[in-house]
């Protein structure tokens, strides 16, 4: 849950994942919707679908217990080089070091590695002084207090230098320079996509689409929608038809909702529509508007659906 999420974002999450699935077994067995729907809300649902693949690749190949090396460790679904070292090292006191964000910026400035943090160059050059100073026997300590040093000390922005214990240390600190360390490649031009949504309600229920399993947001529930060349309720119709085969009336416009994703920015305009005709082998699913929470969703489409009046 901490990659890619702050620690207090995470905590309730952890809190009540914790209750839901108090085992790797309780994991295992439970259907992949609930498990998204107690992920919803912390983004790259990908780690969520790797870790309901882990507990059952655990239960099923080694007992219920997690693999205690790293080089099994990173056999199992979403465990790279760092969340391997990382479990290894604090979880079974394995002599290893890892690499997060955190300990790439210590690194990077104590150390004064001028080569790009997130180019290979940089990064081999990192994980060999990480390698090079694990203290035999304490590895776990040390790279949680590094984690540790990263969040709290050792900041992106206005580190606080004067409070750090490395700050005599500190190579980029002595060179004046620990702002502009890590270094870090220059970053593209995101791109802005604008989307529709038709949002059919009738007799209390509204038409969903599941998105496929794998890629953005996958296996979550959304409103029927498609990317549109310009905001109108014509282009919103005819892309809808495009990408369903489903005809549909525009009736309203809703208010429009933004997000940012890792590599775009999203603007979906949402419309109340009619529907005129829906084929026969449509895989969209009609859902009570009163259960929708029952539906994993992106922030969006959860945006989009408590708009919906059901009185």
């Amino acid at each position: 849950m901490l990659q890619q999420t702050r620690v207090e974002t995470v905590i309730p999450y952890f809190e009540r994942w914790l209750i839901r699935f108090p085992t790797v077994r309780a994991l295992a067995e439970a259907p992949e919707q609930e498990v998204l729907s107690a992920w919803e809300g912390l983004g790259y649902y990908s780690r969520a679908r790797n870790l309901h693949k882990v507990a059952k690749l655990v239960v099923s190949e080694h007992d219920g217990q997690l693999p205690a090396d790293a080089a099994q460790l990173r056999k199992l679904p979403g465990i790279g080089r760092y969340t391997a070292a990382a479990i290894a090292s604090i979880a079974f006191a394995q002599d290893i070091a890892t690499l997060d964000g955190n300990l790439k910026r210590v690194f990077s400035r104590v150390f004064d590695v001028s080569a790009p943090a997130d180019s290979p160059a940089g990064e081999q050059a990192l994980w060999a002084l990480a390698e090079e100073h694990v203290p035999p026997g304490r590895a776990g300590d040390y790279n949680q207090a590094l984690m540790d040093l990263g969040a709290t000390v050792c900041l992106p922005k206005n580190p606080l230098c004067l409070l750090c214990p490395l700050g005599e240390l500190c190579q980029a600190r002595a060179l004046g320079v620990q702002e502009q360390r890590p270094v870090m490649k220059p970053r593209p031009i995101v791109p802005h996509k604008l989307k529709g949504a038709a949002v059919i309600v009738r007799d209390g229920k509204t038409l969903l689409n599941r998105r496929p399993a794998e890629g953005l947001l996958g296996g979550l529930w959304e409103f029927p929608s498609a990317k549109l060349d310009a905001d109108s309720p014509e282009g919103l119709a005819a892309a809808i038809e495009t990408a369903y085969r489903l005809r549909v009336s525009p009736l309203a416009r809703m208010d429009e909702v933004r997000h940012a994703y890792t590599h775009f920015k999203l603007t979906q305009i949402p419309w109340r529509c009619e529907l005129i005709h829906t084929p026969e082998d449509s895989a969209l699913k009609w859902v009570a508007v009163a259960e929708l929470s029952n539906y994993p969703m992106g922030k969006v489409d959860r945006a989009i659906a408590k708009m919906l009046d059901i009185r």
